[in-house]
């Protein structure tokens, strides 16, 4: 191998609002220089033991790649930290680091006795280095950030009913959106009484565009429901439980809504025979009239 390239990224989960702020000094300039000489340091020693015990079926190790993950707790309190190393494009190990106390899992065809001695030295380093390193960087980013995490956007929370054809009722909707942070408890109640999980189909935690995020979830309801349904969320950016409720008149809405579309439909079509008749007549001939309702709905 005539060079090794060494490339450093450092990425941050956040969400952006649009808001741009200079982070050119987030990361000690000497943390750079240290990672990339450990990096290095790491693939010439692993480039060896894998060619020594043949892990890479004979082939050259043309790329290593380190991934350290590190969070932080609630006051500042440092959290685990995570690393994966990969070769070749596959994962080889992944060590978990959390109050002094570490878990090691490797994926490759090597032996305990052949690996100590690499994983004691492995530990030393991310215990003294890499822990710290991380950890420092990820309160600095917090710190330039301070304020678009700190932040605070209520949910927009609104019932959104859509027909269903086959079953002729609907499928009945509870969305949050626009809310920051991401947390949230969406409750779904029939008659204030809860609704059955197994009757609700629970939405993903989706994010918008601006940052912010949404959920929703929805239950099948019959074109008789008579019931009172409310949407309840609690939210860090709320004071009090949000309710939204939900109430359908007594009779058949269904139907009546059902049969009126009907009956415009009908008028609708009627208004075009005849239109087709007259254009017809006026002609002196006999026409075929063709339209695209679609535009006029």
């Amino acid at each position: 191998m005539d060079r090794i390239i060494v490339l450093l990224v450092l990425l941050t989960t956040s969400a952006s609002n649009g808001n741009v702020t200079n982070e050119d000094d987030v990361i000690n300039s000497d943390y750079i220089k240290d990672v990339s000489n450990y990096m290095y340091y790491s693939f010439v020693r692993r480039s060896a033991l894998f060619r020594q015990h043949n892990l890479n079926d004979g082939r050259p190790l043309e790329v290593y790649q380190t991934l350290v993950v590190c969070e932080l707790l609630d006051r500042d309190k440092p959290g685990k930290m995570i690393i994966k190393d990969a070769a070749g494009g596959c994962t080889t190990d992944e060590l978990c680091y959390f109050n002094s106390n570490f878990t090691y899992t490797v994926t490759v065809n090597i032996t305990q006795e052949v690996l100590k001695p690499h994983l004691e030295d492995f530990k030393q380093k991310y215990e003294i280095f890499y822990y710290p390193v991380c950890i420092d960087t990820l309160k600095n980013y917090l710190k330039k950030r301070q304020n678009e995490v700190n932040r605070k956007d209520k949910p927009e929370v609104k019932f959104i009913q859509k027909a269903n054809s086959d079953s002729g009722g609907s499928r009945l909707s509870c969305l949050a959106t626009g809310f920051y942070p991401r947390h949230i408890n969406l409750t779904l109640f029939r008659d204030e009484q809860p609704v059955s999980d197994h009757e609700i189909t629970a939405g993903d935690l989706l994010p918008n565009d601006d940052g912010t995020y949404q959920m929703r979830k929805s239950l099948e309801i019959s074109a008789a429901d008579k019931h009172t349904y409310t949407c309840s969320v609690t939210h860090l950016s709320l004071d009090n439980k949000l309710d939204i409720t939900l109430e359908f008149e007594h009779g058949e809405p269904f139907k009546s809504v059902i049969n009126s579309v009907l009956t415009v439909w009908a008028l609708m079509l009627v208004f075009g025979a005849a239109t087709a008749v007259t254009s017809a007549d006026s002609f002196g001939g006999v026409g075929v009239g063709v339209w695209d309702w679609s535009h006029h709905i």
